[in-house]
Order: structure tokens, then sequence, then C-alpha cells
């Protein structure tokens, strides 16, 4: 087996800024237990736990729709259910195993993104309200939107990390 190809120019500076984003979120889990990965410390239903969750499983979607277009992204009452339990960590989920399975989808996310033949390359968005009817949005824009989606969930997780026990990502 031969090593990969390195990644340079724009791929590489996404890439970068994937995994710079990944790794503030990832930090503000730091030494915590699993309890307290599952507290919710503000009004919101959202713990750490489940802001990892979440991050993993609409990183994984977008993975999907790159790959495989709008068909991976479909919204019926299934989807929307495990959309929603992906906000908090349910009886039996560790920050262990969430942070792994975080971890085994960005590598997923990561390959994918250095192997694509194509940043151009779009698909239309599935018919959602929160959607522009007919747009297309290229793996380059998916990519973006990922970084904007990984850093505000990071400054969500700080907020909800602070209240917990003080601590702070920066500062």
């Amino acid at each position: 087996m031969t090593a990969p190809e390195p990644v340079a120019g724009e791929r590489a500076d996404l890439l970068q800024s994937l995994a710079r984003q990944r790794h503030f979120l990832r930090h503000t889990t730091r030494g915590l237990t699993d309890e307290q990965a599952a507290q919710r410390t503000t009004a919101s239903a959202l713990c750490l736990g489940g802001l990892i969750k979440h991050v993993a499983l609409t990183e994984q979607q977008w993975a999907r729709f790159i790959a495989d277009g709008p068909a991976a992204m479909t919204w019926d009452e299934a989807s929307a259910g495990t959309w929603m339990a992906a906000f908090t960590m349910a009886d039996g989920e560790t920050l262990a195993g969430l942070l792994d399975n975080y971890a085994q989808v960005a590598r997923r996310t990561d390959e994918l993104v250095a192997q694509l033949p194509d940043l151009d390359a779009s698909h239309p968005l599935p018919p959602a309200p929160w959607f522009e009817s007919g747009a297309r949005w290229s793996a380059r824009r998916v990519v973006l939107h990922l970084i904007a989606e990984i850093a505000q969930h990071a400054g969500h997780a700080d907020i909800i990390r602070e209240s917990l026990d003080g601590a702070k990502s920066m500062g």
C-alpha cells in the first residue's frame, strides 16, 4: 500500500480550516465526565456531548451529499427524529464514544475532500424550506458550509462549557 499524495493548495487550506474548527469544538470537552458532557447548562437543550454528536451527523450528511447528491439528505419522520436526538446524549452514550465517532467521520470527510476530482462538482440541494429553491452547491461550498457550521457550534460549546465549570477554550 502506498501513502496518499500530499494535499496542497486550496484543498490543503480547506482541510486545515476544517481541522482547526474541529479542534476548537473537541477542546471544549477536555477533562469532562460523561455526566458533565450530557449536562444542560443554558436554557437550550444543548449539551457538549450532543453538540459533538450533532456536528458529526451533520458532517456525515454533507459528505454523503458531496458523494451521492441530494438523495443523501432526505427529510422524513425517521430522519427528523434522528436529527433531533443528535442534540442530546442518549443513555449509554459516552463522550469518548462520541468523540471517536466524530474522529472517524472527520477522517472520511478529509479523505473525500482530498480525493475529489473537482471541487466545482455540484449537486442540486434537496427540496427543503431552509434551502433556496433550485440552488446547487459545489463540493467547495459544502466544505465552506461545514467550516462555518463547526465554528458556530464551537462557539455554542464555549458558552456551555463556561456555564458548566468556568473553563474557557481561549483566554
